[in-house]
């Protein structure tokens, strides 16, 4: 168990009223920005999703979010998703929306009922002894770096009698702390991904190098476009669904957004800072 789990109740669904309207500005002030962002680009803002990352918030702060419009939630952990799944999708029910598989993965995708409906991503890292915790509840695993993983994901899924959406994660900084496939395998390794049975390959994601320097931030994600674009127009089997750029969060989501993002990732400048790691 996750040290911090020991300490907050991550299923907890009562909200300081004060706390609820504290989340509900900070969704209002994101989804300002990401029009903003889309506006200064020449993009429609309806083709760039918030996902508000949810990592140590309970069940109450994120169905603030959802309450202000969020459409999309996204955990770091397979633990967290266990701890809450069924208290927001019991929530959810009650406020009519969908959740997660159990929305049937209608708000995974832009469309008319995609208010009806709200996307549940894993966005950390998933270790193959956990693929049973999320695949009953998440729609979309972004995580998936190398064929391994993804051949177990697919497997599981087949046998569950089900597809599940991946996001094949890039390390576009090259820095060792983070995950990700080397952007050089990224082609042919989304290729492989894209015919496996089971699963549907739904695009790219990388998390922005951590530097101050914007050139670099920018060209990391604007590389990761033009792999999207490449793997689409390749024309190989099962590519074209990778549509998809999970890129950007709290502090470089505007870049992210100039450079063709449809997923940003935002969690601190919805939530504030997190108590816990």
């Amino acid at each position: 168990m996750v040290a911090y789990m020991e300490h907050k109740d991550l299923a907890n669904e009562r909200l300081d009223p004060s706390r609820g309207i504290e989340i509900r500005d900070g969704v209002h002030r994101v989804m300002d920005a990401v029009a903003s962002a889309a506006a200064d680009s020449g993009r429609n803002p309806d083709d760039i999703r918030l996902l508000a990352a949810t990592k140590t918030r309970d069940v109450g702060e994120i169905m603030a979010a959802i309450d202000a419009g969020v459409r999309l939630i996204g955990e770091n952990r397979p633990q967290e998703i266990e701890a809450k799944a069924e208290a927001l999708l019991k929530l959810c029910a009650q406020r009519g929306l969908g959740l997660g598989v159990g929305g049937n993965g209608v708000g995974d995708v832009p469309s008319a009922r995609a208010s009806e409906h709200v996307g549940f991503h894993l966005i950390g890292q998933l270790q193959s002894n956990k693929i049973n915790k999320v695949l009953p509840f998440v729609t979309t695993i972004e995580s998936v770096d190398g064929l391994r993983l993804a051949e177990r994901v697919a497997r599981r899924a087949v046998s569950g009698g089900r597809s599940v959406g991946v996001l094949l994660e890039v390390n576009e900084s090259g820095e060792e702390s983070k995950s990700g496939c080397a952007p050089e395998e990224a082609q042919e390794l989304a290729c492989s991904i894209a015919d496996l049975e089971g699963l549907e390959l739904r695009g790219l994601m990388t998390i922005g190098a951590h530097v101050d320097d914007e050139g670099r931030i920018r060209a990391g994600f604007a590389h990761l476009r033009g792999l999207r674009d490449a793997i689409l127009a390749s024309g190989e089997a099962g590519t074209a669904s990778c549509r998809e750029l999970s890129m950007g969060m709290t502090h470089d989501m505007g870049y992210a957004i100039e450079e063709g993002s449809t997923i940003v990732r935002v969690g601190t400048a919805i939530f504030g800072e997190r108590a816990f790691i």
